[in-house]
């Protein structure tokens, strides 16, 4: 069933249940939104997207609101232009002014929105109380200071990865985003993921940027080292940079991938035919945070557990932020986007190169890949933990991802080993 609105004088038909903000969106006009994300349940927190509605004397939040027959929106009229402006200025005035300095500068949602509204100034006193920023696990950086309390983390920690590293506290004036009972991020249920940190619209979260002392590590160090780094992101001018920024050869991060997926096939085989102590399925993970995780959640499952420590000098270039937890010879795609810049080499200018072959064959094992099953995420993880507790899990081999990244040099499918 459609409903049939009118919108800044547009005509447009959108399906029922569908609402304002995503029928704006259809009929092409922008209504401006901080709290909202296309992968996240709707929380209507900021209230940026005000718009009015003919007949309601209240403005309304355009994402929280369904579409009904004859309405007719406004969403660009003075009174909701003064009403969004200030909003703005009021998340503006409890935000700190250090915008050249952050690492979000030129990235920020809240800037972006500050700029297009032709914000110059606040007229408003901060009056939220200050905290320097703290370091959490080596991995992200938590600055509340810039934290606009959209709730983006809350749900993606919660209800999205099922954690609950984060949350809330308080009320009006005094409602803020905090862990539980205040303590560092370790010493609770997180597992350093970085997906609240993906979906950040500000510099709140962000991951550990170690930017220089990278640069200052391969300047000072007169031995070469590799670097590996996935295919997809394995572009030649990155490959010519990170050879001029001094690693000796550059290669496909599939090569570890297999090597990894070999030193686990060895100790499932262990495992089937009991030369070796622990459970099946045997679980595995991407990170050190899938451990932590298996750890703090269930146990009673930490005999099920299998980390091969695959010792090795190559730094491998990696897409996501949990990699890095707990990790010394990791640099994240970001990290090493800013040491290309620090160094001064100018990509543009660079020639296309290649990677660097790599022949690597294994002996063949009992097991194989088909006795694998891949979970993407801890909310998925947490369902197949509890089939294995209840013994109703088939699989031999649970390999959990922790995010959803497309371009996880564990996430593609690997080919098989022979």
């Amino acid at each position: 069933m459609n409903v049939n609105l009118t919108i800044n004088g547009q005509p447009v038909t959108v399906p029922k249940g569908t609402t304002i903000l995503e029928a704006a969106r259809k009929a092409g006009v922008h209504i401006p939104t901080l709290c909202d994300h296309a992968d996240l349940r709707r929380r209507a927190i900021c209230r940026i997207c005000v718009v009015e509605c003919e007949g309601n004397d209240k403005l309304i939040v355009a994402c929280a609101n369904a579409v009904w027959e004859g309405a007719n929106v406004f969403t660009n009229n003075r009174r909701v232009l003064e009403a969004r402006r200030t909003i703005l200025e009021l998340i503006l005035a409890n935000h700190p002014q250090d915008c050249l300095s952050c690492i979000r500068n030129k990235n920020c949602e809240l800037q972006i929105l500050a700029e297009n509204v032709g914000i110059r100034s606040v007229p408003f006193e901060r009056t939220a109380d200050s905290s320097p920023p703290s370091i959490e696990g080596k991995t992200i950086v938590r600055d509340m200071d810039k934290c606009v309390k959209c709730g983006r983390c809350i749900e993606m920690c919660q209800e999205v990865q099922a954690i609950g590293a984060i949350n809330t506290f308080g009320r009006s004036k005094q409602f803020g985003i905090c862990s539980p009972y205040g303590q560092a991020l370790q010493e609770g249920p997180c597992v350093f993921c970085g997906q609240c940190a993906q979906v950040c619209p500000v510099g709140a979260i962000y991951e550990h940027d170690q930017s220089v002392q990278i640069l200052e590590a391969l300047n000072s160090n007169p031995k070469r080292i590799d670097a590996e780094i996935p295919v997809s992101l394995a572009k030649g001018k990155i490959i010519a940079a990170l050879r001029q920024l001094g690693f000796k050869k550059v290669t496909d991060m599939a090569a570890s991938s297999r090597l990894r997926d070999h030193e686990f096939l060895k100790e499932l085989d262990k495992k089937i035919i009991g030369d070796s102590q622990g459970k099946l399925p045997m679980i595995t993970g991407c990170s050190k945070g899938v451990y932590r995780f298996v750890k703090h959640f269930y146990p009673d499952l930490t005999d099920h557990l299998v980390n091969c420590e695959i010792g090795s000098s190559v730094v491998s270039i990696v897409p996501c932020i949990a990699l890095k937890y707990d990790q010394d010879n990791i640099i994240t795609i970001g990290e090493l986007e800013r040491v290309i810049k620090l160094a001064g080499i100018d990509l543009a200018s660079l020639p296309e190169e290649a990677l660097d072959p790599v022949d690597l064959e294994f002996p063949p094992t009992l097991s194989n890949l088909s006795q694998k099953e891949t979970i993407r995420g801890f909310a998925q993880a947490h369902k197949v933990m509890e089939e294995i507790q209840k013994g109703e899990c088939k699989a031999q081999w649970i390999d959990i991802l922790s995010c959803f990244n497309p371009t996880c040099p564990w996430a593609s499918e690997i080919a098989p080993i022979h």
